[in-house]
């Protein structure tokens, strides 16, 4: 089995300790994820974000809906935490985030997804169609971050 990784960046001119807390609720989740995804977190709400803390929650994928299982495997506040799905569509899902200052009063937020596609190697033919959707999913994250952290309507310039 593969494992493939996804590296993404995005710089916003807040200081790590105005950015992490708005990824320290899990709600906010959903106000990033593409609305076709259909993601409802299912745990009640507020989820205490801690390391050890569990999230249940739903998405669809090309209209299936799947229970999605994240354990918070390490939480080190205001500059990473990492999140792996112990239950739901891949094999393996181990997603890094990072929060570092840009050395001009800013962030850098980095993402590091560690991935494999269930059912290889048959599974593996799915790997271009899964690439183009993570790319998607995560550029629209991105665009919402932005759009909710300074204000304006996603696509605007930082």
């Amino acid at each position: 089995m593969p494992t493939h990784t996804l590296r993404t960046a995005l710089q916003l001119p807040l200081p790590p300790h105005q950015v992490f807390p708005f990824f320290a609720r899990a709600e906010n989740l959903g106000r990033i994820t593409p609305p076709e995804l259909g993601f409802q977190i299912r745990t009640p709400l507020p989820v205490e974000m801690r390391e050890g803390a569990l999230i249940d929650y739903t998405v669809r994928l090309y209209g299936v809906p799947m229970k999605w299982r994240t354990l918070i495997s390490r939480w080190e506040p205001p500059f990473l935490f990492v999140d792996e799905q112990l239950q739901g569509p891949y094999a393996l899902w181990h997603h890094t985030h990072r929060f570092r200052p840009d050395g001009e009063g800013g962030t850098i937020i980095e993402d590091e997804v560690r991935y494999r596609l269930p059912l290889s190697p048959l599974g593996d033919l799915a790997l271009p169609l899964v690439r183009r959707q993570l790319a998607r999913i995560f550029s629209h994250r991105a665009e919402a971050v932005r759009a909710i952290l300074l204000g304006g309507a996603p696509g605007a310039a930082a």
